[in-house]
């Protein structure tokens, strides 16, 4: 898990007491085949990645809406979204080698 998140969650316990969804993460936008292949890279995939073409309507791109971790708890990422992604992928290789 990336220190990100989890000094979010660590926030979150301490100061929020709602039932709203809240996301946690860097709120930055990345299109999807970008996302997939920093996973990849990231996790050494060596397999093929087919893309469906039935589906062009689907959302290119994504972006978390991070406001309300900003204004109900003050979080705010010091960590890319690749770091973020780097250090989560480390976590669990090391997690799972347990």
């Amino acid at each position: 898990m990336s220190r990100m998140l989890r000094r979010g969650i660590i926030l979150a316990a301490e100061h929020y007491n709602d039932s709203l969804p809240v996301n946690l993460g860097s709120g930055d936008e990345i299109s999807i085949r970008s996302l997939v292949e920093t996973i990849s890279r990231l996790t050494d995939f060596e397999g093929e990645i087919f893309w469906n073409s039935d589906r062009p309507n689907n959302q290119p791109r994504r972006a978390l809406d991070t406001t309300r971790s900003r204004q109900l708890f003050g979080f705010r990422p010091r960590t890319t979204l690749e770091e973020g992604l780097r250090q989560t992928t480390e976590w669990y290789r090391q997690r799972r080698a347990e």
